[in-house]
């Protein structure tokens, strides 16, 4: 029988180094994004400048999803990214 324990470690373990990676620091396409969501955020909203880096935060989250599907260290990083993806495109449907 498999014990929760035994469950979160297979979940959250890195199949790289064997330590339990949630979170990791950013890579290039992150701050990028984490950079264009903070001039949007500083940026009027009805300018095309601000259409421009929405493109950039909601296609580079995308992107940075796909990645994390693709080369996520854990099924708990490859889950973000699907996650990731789903609420991206839920919010670009009417």
């Amino acid at each position: 029988m498999v014990s929760a324990r035994q469950v979160l470690q297979w979940f959250f373990r890195n199949r790289e180094t064997g330590v339990i990676t949630i979170a990791q620091w950013p890579n290039l396409l992150l701050w990028i994004v984490i950079s264009a969501g903070l001039l949007l955020w500083i940026w009027p909203n009805t300018s095309k400048i601000s259409v421009g880096l929405t493109i950039i935060v909601k296609g580079g989250l995308i992107i940075w999803g796909a990645d994390e599907i693709i080369r996520g260290v854990n099924p708990w990083r490859r889950c973000l990214g699907a996650a990731v993806i789903v609420y991206e495109i839920a919010t670009l449907l009417p």
